[in-house]
């Protein structure tokens, strides 16, 4: 299943930064990749549609997101992995 995951939301991410999947890399941030602050939301809000989880992300106040890091790619990759995980249980 991580690997499913992964790719999903590299998928979305890729989607959303109008990349080639191929180009979005696990250490890129989203500032890297040219995602801005709307972007972050667009991909939040579909990163939850196709996992049918609810992220706990604050967009009016981004620095107060600990439980959901998104400082890298590979970093929310984990978050929502660590989400689906907790959803199952």
């Amino acid at each position: 299943m991580p690997n499913e995951v992964r790719d999903r939301v590299i998928a979305i991410i890729a989607e959303q930064a109008v990349l080639d999947v191929a180009d979005v890399k696990p250490e890129a941030t989203l500032e890297d990749l040219g995602i801005d602050s709307l972007g972050l939301v667009e991909s939040i809000f579909a990163i939850e549609e196709a996992f049918d989880i609810s992220v706990p992300f604050n967009a009016n106040e981004p620095e107060q997101n600990a439980a959901f890091d998104i400082s890298t790619v590979g970093s929310i990759i984990a978050a929502v992995e660590q989400l689906v995980v907790e959803q199952k249980a």
